[in-house]
């Protein structure tokens, strides 16, 4: 039994949650899979699963070993399907979520020249501002503008991605320039509820995080409604760059605090299997990769 083969066992136990869902999905038994799994441990000379009668969990060992290991099998599993990839046609049904404003903003031009670019792709794309379960729905692929925190998906990175605070010259006028983000906290301000800590606006300052909770006339779930308060003036607003570009550049919309924003995220794409990507998947995320790299508008340097 090669070392591979037991990385992967072990891998395949993490991402299971245990033994045997480990071995159903590998189509194993359970015996087999407790079996390579202790092989590794006996060869490393850790341990690298806790066990109980009912849940295994990460060592502090094992939590670097899975990570590195990850690292390591998603390449051989990348090299491999590379070699591959030129004896498969790029075919069928792809089933993509989301954000919705992203969608609209961003994503549809990229999507209608992949498909003008390969006309056997039939594209399932569904618009939601919503985290779907990529596993459970049935999608290929999710493009994912936040930090992600499942380890059981694998991520690319598209491009970076920054937030910004901004309000129009009118509601800066009225409501008066913020110093420093603790100033929003007497300012109305707008929330996209779908923002992951909603009125809670993180911030770094002088290299530590501070949170600011922020209240005002309007909370909504849409990108495209909070651009439009905040044009409107009804207040200040956090929202990715990308969102507001075309408001900064024609000045309705002017940045405010960008020395207090967080080291620099990413737009993601990402998909569950660690094993055999597809085709079809891969030359999506390529194509993106290579879209977004061509506007240099859409992306701040990091």
């Amino acid at each position: 039994m090669d070392a591979l083969t037991r990385m992967r066992c072990f891998i395949q136990v993490v991402d299971s949650k245990g033994f045997s869902a480990a071995a159903r999905d590998m189509g194993r038994s359970k015996a087999l899979v407790s079996k390579y799994v202790s092989e590794l441990e006996d060869e490393l000379g850790v341990r690298l699963l806790n066990r109980t009668t009912r849940q295994v969990s990460l060592t502090e060992v094992g939590e670097s070993y899975y990570k590195e290991a990850s690292e390591i099998l998603l390449r051989i599993d990348d090299l491999q399907a590379s070699v591959q990839s030129s004896h498969h046609e790029i075919r069928g049904r792809l089933r993509v979520s989301a954000p919705r404003s992203m969608g609209d903003k961003l994503l549809n031009s990229a999507m209608m020249e992949f498909l003008a670019k390969h006309p056997d792709v039939v594209l399932d794309l569904r618009l939601e501002d919503r985290f779907v379960d990529l596993v459970e729905e049935g999608f290929d692929v999710a493009v994912r503008v936040t930090q992600l925190e499942d380890s059981s998906l694998i991520a690319r990175k598209i491009a970076p991605f920054q937030t910004v605070v901004c309000a129009s010259p009118e509601a800066l006028e009225k409501f008066g320039v913020p110093n420093t983000p603790a100033d929003l906290a007497n300012r109305p301000c707008i929330i996209d509820t779908n923002y992951r800590y909603k009125q809670n606006w993180v911030f770094d300052v002088h290299g530590e995080r501070q949170v600011v909770t922020v209240n005002g006339p309007l909370e909504v779930n849409s990108a495209a409604a909070v651009c439009e308060a905040a044009v409107l003036g009804l207040g200040f607003i956090r929202t990715p760059l990308f969102f507001v570009s075309d408001y900064i550049e024609d000045g309705r919309l002017l940045v405010v605090l960008q020395d207090y924003e967080e080291p620099l995220k990413g737009i993601y794409a990402v998909y569950p299997h660690r094993r055999h990507l597809t085709v079809k998947v891969r030359a999506f995320v390529d194509f993106l990769v290579d879209w977004y790299a061509a506007r240099r508008k859409l992306q701040v340097e990091a």
